[in-house]
């Protein structure tokens, strides 16, 4: 069994205490905070049948390893999830599902973005994330508290060579689209109603070059203000919910 690790912000343990209440192993909360916020979640834990431990903010801030807890903490054990984006592929295969959505992130190194990038992807309904080893976030604790419970329910696939990926994605007749602000076609332009990756690069850098050849076809999303792009969050927001648009909603 992997080692336990820690949720805290009421989103992300709230996440948990729904989908899967028996993998909390317990919930530290802050006794002195008594607002009704507080209350509806210790009765919902209580309902779930979790333990409950009384803590003080700074013993829920050296649990979670941050002051933004918001007076709850769980350490819980990891929830299965595909072990290989290969794995998952064929499962989605195996299901009927025709027409995969997956969000590619290129150098996504804050963990604020990566959470708000997984939050999106998941009311998308984007089918998995997808990132480098190198130059990328990993799931922590912030990353978790920021994606309000998309940490737990989004497949993270972390590979050593992304162009190498997207190459298979290809073979998998999965078109590879980045974004990029000099494109001809916009975002609008493009049918995303089929098996499509989208791939995004970080605020400012944008995407590698080699990340960049290895797209399918490169689209831009239309700016017509002073600014010249936007947090790889919001982005990520315009590309999937288009493509959620085009796919019926």
């Amino acid at each position: 069994m992997s080692s336990p690790k820690v949720l805290f912000g009421f989103h992300a343990v709230g996440v948990r205490l729904k989908t899967a209440p028996q993998s909390i192993i317990e919930v530290y909360y802050e006794a002195t905070r008594r607002d009704a916020r507080m209350r509806q979640f210790i009765a919902r834990a209580k309902e779930a049948g979790v333990r409950l431990i009384e803590a003080d903010s700074l013993r829920i801030a050296k649990l979670a390893g941050s002051h933004g807890h918001q007076g709850v903490a769980a350490r819980v054990q990891e929830i299965p999830m595909a072990k290989s984006l290969d794995d998952l592929l064929d499962q989605l295969e195996a299901d009927g599902v025709k027409a995969p959505l997956l969000l590619v992130l290129d150098g996504v190194t804050d963990p604020h973005n990566l959470g708000a990038c997984l939050r999106v992807a998941d009311g998308a309904g984007v089918h998995a994330v997808i990132a480098p080893k190198d130059h990328a976030a990993g799931i922590s604790a912030t990353v978790a508290k920021v994606a309000s419970g998309a940490a737990e329910t989004v497949p993270y696939f972390m590979v050593t060579n992304l162009a190498r990926t997207l190459n298979e994605l290809k073979e998998r007749n999965i078109w590879c689209i980045g974004t990029s602000g000099d494109a001809d076609k916009t975002i609008y332009d493009v049918d995303l109603k089929g098996p499509v990756a989208l791939v995004l690069g970080a605020e400012g850098d944008g995407m590698r070059q080699l990340t960049r050849k290895t797209c399918d076809q490169l689209v831009s999303i239309p700016m017509k203000g002073a600014v010249e792009s936007l947090n790889v969050s919001v982005a990520s927001g315009v590309c999937l919910y288009e493509a959620l648009r085009q796919r019926g909603g």
